[in-house]
């Protein structure tokens, strides 16, 4: 069963995290974000080919969420096949702290855990 969110944010200490982890929860949100935050525009398929895991539904999905929040603009040109371009809003724009540090602790996350794995030795094959 989904979490309900809080209808409104006049709550307790960190309920306004909850309300920003609504907006860019999620496995691709961020993600998303993040490409549109270093690209500035992107087409659907462009999108597509920087996220090779993810469904062309579930970027439909996630990009029609972030445009009914106002983190990003769609536009729509009138030609034949239909190109499609999204962007940051000004609105998304002030994301822009909130994904760079967690990019920062992303990549501090991954340096620790490379430096705590031992890397795996390479045991030769033998060839029958």
């Amino acid at each position: 069963m989904p979490r309900i969110p809080h209808p409104n944010f006049h709550c307790a200490a960190g309920c306004t995290v909850e309300a920003t982890l609504t907006l860019i929860g999620g496995k691709w949100k961020g993600v998303i974000l993040y490409r549109l935050l270093t690209e500035q525009v992107l087409r659907f398929n462009e999108l597509r080919r920087l996220l090779p895991n993810i469904t062309q539904r579930m970027l439909t999905h996630q990009l029609r969420e972030l445009e009914g929040d106002g983190l990003i603009a769609r536009k729509v040109y009138p030609e034949v096949p239909p190109k499609v371009e999204y962007r940051l809003t000004d609105y998304g724009q002030t994301l822009a702290p909130v994904i760079h540090a967690l990019k920062a602790w992303g990549d501090a996350h991954v340096d620790r855990h490379t430096a705590a794995v031992p890397s795996a030795t390479v045991v030769p094959r033998i060839q029958p």
